[in-house]
C-alpha cells in the first residue's frame, strides 16, 4: 500500500484491467490480447514525447487550424499532428499536440481538459506511446478509460484513476486455536472432549436439516390434499353430469308414453 498511487507509472493490461489495480486473472478478451501483444511504438512520429499532449474524443470536422488556434492560449505551440485515416484521409477524432516550453504543456494539460471545441467536450492527457513503458494502444486491448457501454474500462489514466484497494484484516478463529497463542495439550480428555463436542455438532446438523425439511414435507401433503380435491371435483362433474342425461332421457319418454296412452283409449 505504500507505493500504491492512482496513475499508472508503467503500464500492465492485467491492472489496467482492475478497478483497483489488483486483479490477477483477465476478466475480458481484450486484455489477454494486450497481454500478448507485442508494440513497439511508431518511429516515424518526431517531437518530443515530454512536451506533447493527447488530445481526444474529438469532432471529425475539427481540423489542424481549430486546434491551434485553442490551443495556442496556453503557449508556443511548435507542432500540431491530426490522426487521419490513411485511405479516406478523414479524422480519426484525436491528435497530438506539441509545445516548445513544458510551462506551456502544464498550463494547457491542466486548463484545456474537457473543453468545448465543436460541441465536443475533449479529453487531454499526456503522451503516453513514447513515456509510458509497456504501452499498448487501445486497438489492441489496452490504453485507459473507455465507455461502459462497451465493457472494456480501463484503470490508471486520468480519465479513469485507480481506486484505492480495500484491505481486509485477518480474521483468526479460535475455534482452531489460532486466535490463542497458549499450545493445546492433545491429551485422551481433550480428544474426548473433542469428539463430545463433534456429536453435538452433528446432532445438531441433523436437527436443523429435520426443521428445514418440514416444510417440504408440508408442501407435498399440500399438493396431494390438492390433487384429491380436483379428482373429487372431477367425480362430482360426472355424476352431475350423468343425471343431466337421465333427466333429458325421462322428458323425451315422457310424451312418447302419453301418446301410447292416447291410442289404446
Amino acid at each position: 500500500m505504500a507505493d500504491w498511487a492512482p496513475i499508472a507509472k508503467e503500464y500492465d493490461p492485467l491492472k489496467a484491467g482492475s478497478i483497483d489495480g489488483t486483479d490477477e486473472e483477465p476478466h475480458d478478451r481484450a486484455i489477454w490480447r494486450a497481454m500478448l501483444a507485442r508494440y513497439v511504438p511508431n518511429k516515424g512520429v518526431t517531437g518530443d514525447p515530454h512536451l506533447t499532449l493527447f488530445v481526444a474524443r474529438l469532432n471529425l470536422q475539427t481540423t489542424e487550424d481549430k486546434l491551434k488556434e485553442v490551443f495556442s492560449r496556453y503557449g508556443d505551440i511548435r507542432k500540431v499532428r491530426l490522426v487521419r485515416d490513411l485511405v479516406t484521409g478523414f479524422s480519426k477524432g484525436y491528435a497530438f499536440v506539441e509545445y516548445k516550453e513544458e510551462r506551456a504543456l502544464l498550463k494547457a494539460h491542466r486548463d484545456a481538459n474537457r473543453l468545448v471545441i465543436d460541441q465536443h467536450e475533449i479529453f487531454v492527457d499526456f503522451e503516453l506511446e513514447r513515456t509510458l513503458k509497456g504501452w499498448i494502444p487501445r486497438r489492441l486491448g489496452g490504453g485507459f478509460g473507455g465507455k461502459k457501454e462497451s465493457g472494456q474500462l480501463r484503470f490508471g489514466g486520468r480519465d479513469r484513476p485507480f481506486r484505492k484497494p480495500i484491505n481486509l484484516p485477518n480474521v483468526k478463529n479460535d475455534f482452531y486455536g489460532e486466535g490463542s497463542s497458549e499450545k493445546r495439550n492433545w491429551s485422551r480428555e481433550g480428544t474426548r472432549e473433542w469428539r463430545t463436542r463433534d456429536r453435538e455438532h452433528e446432532r445438531g446438523r441433523d436437527k436443523r436439516w429435520g426443521e428445514r425439511e418440514r416444510p417440504w414435507a408440508w408442501g407435498d401433503s399440500d399438493r396431494e390434499r390438492e390433487s384429491r380435491e380436483e379428482k373429487g371435483r372431477g367425480r362430482d362433474r360426472k355424476d352431475r353430469d350423468r343425471r343431466d342425461k337421465d333427466r333429458d332421457r325421462s322428458r323425451e319418454r315422457e310424451p312418447k308414453k302419453q301418446r301410447d296412452d292416447d291410442k289404446h283409449r
